[in-house]
């Protein structure tokens, strides 16, 4: 058995996703990890650092790295590229001022690169899914997601699968929701985001090994002498 071999059924037996979650400072994100934890969210404090939070969802551990956003902060980012399956780029839909700050943000960590060899270059996050949440929806004033996708100017990226959602971090979920969803905390709308990097990176991954999301016949695992990976085209 090879050595590829070997790591690709560890990875298929494991299949943990590894998440960042960025943005600007006050975008929300640690509110909508703790959210989706069913944590009180009352009183949060600004990131500093780093947190780590699991969550299993669909038969996949997501590993997110809540990490802060503060100015002085934002240069150490690159130090937790390594080995990351999605991003999810949270924003505050309230804050136009700072939409321009945001798009720059975004495409300047998207264009980090990494130089393996002497004469190549590669983006060190190339691949990885980009999940953007339009948060604060609930803000009179807001700016829609689709006016976002533009400030944003996310149709420019077309290394990363992408895709933007709106929500609001603090909604409660509606009494509507389905059955099956009611004991998801939160906005249902991020957990439609969760929804979509599982299915993304499964595919790209995990090739739809153990995901409902993906239909068995279009799982197709790639034997040694094929390639391992395969960078999606765009959304």
């Amino acid at each position: 058995m090879g050595l590829l071999t070997i790591i690709r059924k560890t990875r298929l037996k494991e299949r943990q996703i590894r998440v960042l979650c960025l943005g600007l400072d006050n975008a929300g994100k640690t509110t909508i990890v703790r959210r989706l934890l069913g944590e009180d969210i009352s009183l949060i404090s600004p990131t500093l650092g780093f947190n780590i939070r699991t969550i299993v969802h669909i038969g996949y551990t997501l590993n997110i790295w809540d990490i802060g956003g503060q100015s002085s902060l934002r240069p150490y980012w690159r130090n937790y590229f390594e080995v990351t399956d999605a991003v999810i780029w949270v924003v505050d839909s309230s804050d136009r001022e700072r939409m321009a700050d945001c798009r720059d943000e975004l495409h300047e960590l998207l264009r980090e690169e990494v130089r393996p060899f002497r004469g190549s270059s590669m983006e060190r996050l190339a691949g990885a899914s980009l999940l953007v949440l339009a948060n604060k929806q609930d803000i009179s004033g807001a700016l829609t997601s689709e006016e976002i996708a533009d400030a944003l100017e996310l149709y420019s990226l077309r290394s990363h699968t992408s895709t933007i959602i709106p929500c609001s971090a603090r909604l409660e979920p509606a009494i509507t929701v389905a059955s099956s969803e009611a004991s998801r905390p939160g906005d249902p709308r991020i957990w439609k985001g969760l929804d979509w990097i599982v299915t993304e990176v499964g595919r790209r991954v995990y090739y739809g090994v153990g995901n409902p999301l993906v239909a068995a016949s279009s799982v197709k695992i790639p034997s040694d002498c094929e390639s391992s990976a395969k960078i999606p085209s765009d959304c």
